[in-house]
């Protein structure tokens, strides 16, 4: 399974997004350019995220974009299938009833063994990415990231994000 960089990019956004005030919008051309990615790409996964009610748009000079919801109840499956959508990456096309030795339909009364396992396998990656709350991820960062990095993007989101008066 592959998914395009637009994933990452959205993730990295919502984390951007979860250390915002309530309200408090940051633009779209601000979030490409802390991400280091050209805006007209992001504007497409901000645009997806707000077709599924991750993030929510605001116009005008003090506008931007905001998470729509609290950062908890998103989950990085929320996130994923909001830029990938939620189609199975596997698609069984029944080979094993294929060619000359293949199968009766009689003989198919169960999925087949391999996919079975290809949809198990990505039952269980959606279960984990659904599992894993944004709140869990900006937890994570944060306790990695060095007080000097903390502080840069502390400053950087005061200067961008368009915070209530």
């Amino acid at each position: 399974m592959k998914l395009g960089k637009g994933v990452e990019w959205a993730a990295h956004t919502c984390a951007l997004l979860a250390l915002l005030p309530p309200k408090a919008p940051l633009p779209g051309d601000s979030l490409a350019d802390i991400l280091g990615i050209p805006s007209p790409y992001l504007a497409k996964q901000l645009q997806a995220m707000s077709r599924a009610g991750i993030v929510a748009a605001k116009r005008g000079a003090s506008g931007g974009y905001r998470l729509q919801k609290p950062a908890e109840s998103i989950s990085l499956w929320d996130i994923t299938a909001s830029i990938e959508g939620t189609a199975h990456s596997f698609r069984c096309t029944e080979v094993r009833r294929s060619g000359p030795c293949g199968a009766v339909k009689s003989e198919c009364k169960r999925p087949c063994p391999i996919a079975a396992t290809f949809y198990d396998a990505e039952r269980r990656y959606r279960e984990t990415l659904d599992a894993m709350k944004l709140t869990d991820i900006v937890s994570a960062v944060a306790i990695e990231a060095n007080q000097n990095r903390k502080d840069r993007i502390k400053e950087w989101v005061q200067t961008n994000a368009a915070l209530p008066a």
